[in-house]
């Protein structure tokens, strides 16, 4: 888990908070949260189609737990969704979120990724 949460946090913009307390951990882009990570399981915001089918394809995805059942998915990470899958969720989570985000803090996050390069 250690390493989806450390791909979350290097996404250009992206902080982490605990406004919950000392559990779950948020992510967030822009003041917004793109993932929710508690023990074994993370919630990712999904494009309404791409969400079901993914819940069709693998036992371990959920709609969202105390959240839009529509748009997030959560995901208990037990091995049987490869890495590079959850990656692809995380791409897909903080790409949504980002492009819902005023044009002026897309170009403030965006200008700190040219800069940093």
């Amino acid at each position: 888990m250690e390493a989806l949460i450390d791909y979350c946090l290097a996404k250009q913009g992206a902080t982490k908070e605990y406004p919950f307390g000392p559990e779950p951990l948020v992510a967030k882009v822009g003041g917004k949260m793109f993932a929710l990570v508690s023990g074994a399981s993370i919630s990712l915001k999904c494009d309404p189609v791409i969400a079901e089918n993914l819940r069709e394809q693998y036992e371990a995805i959920t709609p969202g737990y105390h959240l839009s059942k529509k748009h997030w998915n959560s995901i208990h990470v037990d091995g049987s969704i490869p890495e590079e899958e959850l990656r692809d969720m995380i791409d897909h989570s903080y790409g949504l979120v980002l492009k819902g985000l005023p044009k002026a803090v897309q170009n403030r996050i965006n200008e700190k990724s040219q800069t940093q390069k």
